[in-house]
C-alpha cells in the first residue's frame, strides 16, 4: 500500500502539466481536464481508504525521494497516511470537484478562464502535499504553493486595484505564517539532531524523553507551530485578512476561505499534537486565542453588510471553536466539526450570489425595527457593538502600523542610491568573501559578531526594496543581493561546505540574472519601470509577466529551484542560542518575498491605463 502513496501527488500534478498545454479559448477541454483530474483522483483515494480501512487502518509511512542529506540533517520527500489524512483528503477532493463543476458555467467566457482552473489545481495539488506529508520539510512545500496559488486567485481580477491589494495584504500574513514554520523545522532539527517524521513523532515515549531533557526548545517549537497556525486560520490577531481575501471569484473563496485553506492551520496543530500537547502554556494560549476569537468574530459578523465578509467572519468563529477543541484534549471532535464546517461554509459561498440576488428583487421597504431583550446592560452592548463595527481595529493592527513603521524606517535608507550599492556594498562584499575563506585568522567572537553585521545589511538592503517607489532596477538589485548577505552571514556563524552555498544561490543568481533580462526588455519598450501606481503590463504582456512571476519566486525561494532546499540547510547552520541572527535572517525571509511579490504586482498587475472602466480604490 506504501508504495501507492505518490500516486496521491502524482495524479493532480499530471493533470496541471496536461492544462498547460490547452488553447485558452477552448473552455470545454480546459473544464474537463480539471474535472476528470479531481475526479480521478477522488475515486482512487475512495479505493484506497477503503482498502486501507478494510486492513485495520495501520499507519502508512513512505520516503520516496531524498533531496539532500549531510550528517545531521535529511531533507527527503516523505508521505505518511493515518485517519486525519485519510479524512482531509476526501473532504478537500470532494469539495474541489464540486467547485470545479460550478466554476465551469460560473466562470464562463470570463478572460482569465484558463487561469482560474490551473491556479485551483495548483491550489489542489499544495493541499494534497501538505495533508500527505510525512515530515515538516515536505509539508513546507504545500505550504508555500497554498500561499501563491492564494495570492493568484485573490488577484484574479488583476485589472481591478482592490484585488491586487487585498492580495498582496493576505500573502504578506502568509509569508508571517511561512517563517512560522520555517522557524518549527529550524528549532526541530537542533532538538532531535534529525529531521524527525511524524511517523517517530507517535513513539510517545521517545517524544516526551526529548522534550523533557530540552524544555527551553520544545517551548519555541510549540509556540513557531501554534504562530503559523493561527496566522494561517484567520485567528486573532490576525483576522483581517479572510475577508479582504474574498475579492477573489466566488469559487475559489470557497474553496479557500470557507474550507479547504483556512483549516489548514487545524490540521498543522492536529498533525503535530506530540510536540505540543504536554505543554501547558501552549495549550492555555491556544484554547485562550480560539475562544477570544470566536467571541470577537460572532460580534464582527452580525454588522456585516456584506454577505461574503458575514460568512468569513462566521468561519473565523467557528475556527477559533476548533483551536478550543483541540486545547481541550478533543481532536476527534475537532476532526468532525472542520469536516461539517467546511461542506456548510462551501454551500453557503456558493449560494451567496443567488442569494443576494432574490433579495434585491425581493426588497421589504416597511421594515419592522427590532426590540432587544438582551440581560446585559446596555453601555456594555453599545460598546460591544462599536467595537465590532470597527472590526476592532484589527486592520490598523495587523497593516497599518507595520507598514507606518516599515515606511519610516525606509525614508531613512534613502542613501542606498545605485551608485552606493555598487560602489560601496560590492567591495564590502568582496572583503567580507574574503575574510569567509580565511575563517582561522579571525578570532571567535569577531566572527559571530560580523555574521550579525552581514545579515544586518543584508536585511537593510531588502528593506530598502521593500520601500522602493521609484527605481524598479534598484529594487529588483537590492531584493537579489540580500540573500547573498545572508549566506555570507551564515558563511561566519558556522563553517559549512561550499556546495550547500551554491545550492541556495543558485536558483537566486539564476532567477535575478533573467529577472533582471525581463525589467531591461520591459524598459526598452515602454521607457519606464514605474512602481507607483499599479501599471498593469500583464495585459500587453502576458508571457512576459509570468516568466517575471516566475523569477521572483525563485529570488524568494520557493520551492521550483535548489534555494527553497537551501533555505532550510542555512537555517540548519543556526544555533539555537542565536536569537538575534535567526531573527534577522527571518525577517530577510519575510520581507524577501514580500518585496519581490510586490515588485511583480506593481509592475504587471494593477488597471491597464487604456481600460476604460473605473477604479475603485476602497472596499465596502
Amino acid at each position: 500500500m506504501e508504495q501507492l502513496l505518490p500516486l496521491l501527488i502524482i495524479i493532480p500534478l499530471v493533470g496541471l502539466f496536461i492544462g498547460v498545454w490547452i488553447n485558452p479559448s477552448n473552455e470545454s477541454a480546459i473544464a474537463w481536464t480539471a474535472m476528470t483530474t479531481v475526479g480521478l483522483h477522488l475515486l482512487f483515494m475512495v479505493g484506497f481508504v477503503a482498502y486501507w480501512v478494510f486492513h485495520q487502518q495501520p499507519s502508512l509511512t513512505l520516503t520516496s525521494l531524498e533531496l539532500v542529506a549531510t550528517n545531521d540533517y535529511r531533507f527527503g520527500l516523505d508521505f505518511y497516511v493515518d485517519r486525519l489524512t485519510a479524512v482531509y483528503l476526501l473532504v478537500g477532493a470532494l469539495l474541489v470537484l464540486l467547485v470545479v463543476i460550478y466554476s465551469r458555467y460560473y466562470l464562463h467566457r470570463e478572460r482569465g478562464y484558463k487561469r482560474f482552473f490551473l491556479t485551483t489545481l495548483f491550489f489542489y495539488l499544495g493541499y494534497v502535499l501538505i495533508v500527505v506529508a510525512g515530515n515538516l520539510e515536505t509539508m513546507f512545500i504545500g505550504w508555500e504553493v497554498i500561499g501563491l496559488s492564494s495570492f493568484l486567485l485573490i488577484a484574479f481580477y488583476r485589472g481591478r486595484y482592490l484585488p491586487v491589494q487585498n492580495a498582496l495584504k493576505v500573502f504578506s500574513v502568509y509569508r508571517l505564517a511561512d517563517v512560522g514554520l520555517l522557524l518549527a523545522m529550524w528549532m526541530s532539527h537542533h532538538l532531535w539532531h534529525e529531521t524527525i517524521t511524524f511517523a517517530q513523532m507517535t513513539n510517545y515515549e521517545r517524544v516526551h524523553t526529548q522534550l523533557q531533557t530540552h524544555s527551553g526548545l520544545d517551548v519555541v517549537v510549540g509556540g513557531m507551530i501554534l504562530l503559523a497556525a493561527i496566522t494561517k486560520s484567520a485567528q486573532f490577531p490576525f483576522s483581517a485578512w479572510l475577508p479582504r481575501a474574498i475579492e477573489g471569484p466566488t469559487p475559489s473563496s470557497a474553496i479557500f476561505y470557507g474550507s479547504l485553506s483556512v483549516h489548514i492551520g487545524v490540521f498543522l496543530l492536529l498533525r503535530t499534537a506530540p510536540l505540543w500537547e504536554q505543554q501547558p502554556a501552549i495549550r492555555l494560549l491556544m484554547g485562550g486565542i480560539g475562544l477570544l476569537t470566536s467571541l470577537m468574530a460572532t460580534g464582527i459578523a452580525h454588522v456585516q453588510a456584506s454577505i461574503k465578509s458575514q460568512i468569513a467572519y462566521a468561519c473565523i468563529a467557528q475556527i477559533g471553536i476548533m483551536f478550543l477543541e483541540i486545547a481541550l484534549g478533543f481532536p476527534t471532535l475537532a476532526l468532525i466539526h472542520f469536516a461539517g464546517h467546511a461542506f456548510l461554509r462551501t454551500y453557503q459561498l456558493l449560494v451567496s450570489p443567488s442569494i443576494v440576488s432574490y433579495l434585491i428583487r425581493g426588497q421589504v421597504y416597511n421594515p419592522v425595527p427590532m426590540t432587544s431583550t438582551s440581560m446585559w446592560p446596555r453601555r456594555l452592548r453599545d460598546t460591544w457593538y462599536v467595537w465590532s463595527l470597527q472590526e476592532w481595529n484589527l486592520n490598523t493592527l495587523l497593516y497599518q502600523l507595520p507598514q507606518r513603521g516599515i515606511n519610516w524606517l525606509g525614508q531613512h535608507l534613502s542613501v542606498l542610491s545605485p551608485n552606493r550599492v555598487m560602489g560601496l556594498g560590492l567591495p564590502l562584499y568582496g572583503i567580507g568573501l574574503l575574510g569567509a575563506y580565511h575563517q582561522e585568522i579571525i578570532p571567535s567572537q569577531l566572527k559571530h559578531c560580523l555574521a550579525i553585521f552581514f545579515a544586518l545589511i543584508g536585511l537593510l538592503f531588502v528593506l530598502r526594496s521593500f520601500t522602493k517607489r521609484k527605481n524598479g532596477w534598484l529594487s529588483w538589485l537590492l531584493v537579489v543581493m540580500n540573500p547573498f548577505w545572508v549566506a555570507l552571514a551564515v558563511a561566519y556563524n558556522e563553517a559549512f561546505s561550499v556546495g550547500q552555498v551554491q545550492l541556495y544561490l543558485s536558483g537566486v543568481a539564476m532567477a535575478g540574472l533573467v529577472g533582471a533580462g525581463c525589467l531591461r526588455w520591459l524598459l526598452s519598450t515602454e521607457g519606464r519601470l514605474p512602481l507607483s501606481p499599479y501599471s498593469g503590463y500583464a495585459y500587453p504582456y502576458p508571457k512576459l509577466a509570468f516568466g517575471f512571476l516566475l523569477c521572483c519566486l525563485g529570488v524568494a525561494g520557493f520551492p521550483i529551484t535548489p534555494t527553497f532546499v537551501g533555505e532550510d540547510v542555512l537555517f540548519s547552520h543556526i544555533h539555537p542560542h542565536q536569537a538575534t541572527l535567526a531573527s534577522l535572517v527571518a525577517m530577510s525571509f519575510i520581507l524577501n518575498g514580500l518585496s519581490t511579490i510586490r515588485l511583480y504586482a506593481r509592475i504587471f498587475l494593477g488597471p491597464w491605463p487604456d481600460t476604460p472602466y473605473g477604479t475603485a480604490h476602497r472596499s465596502s
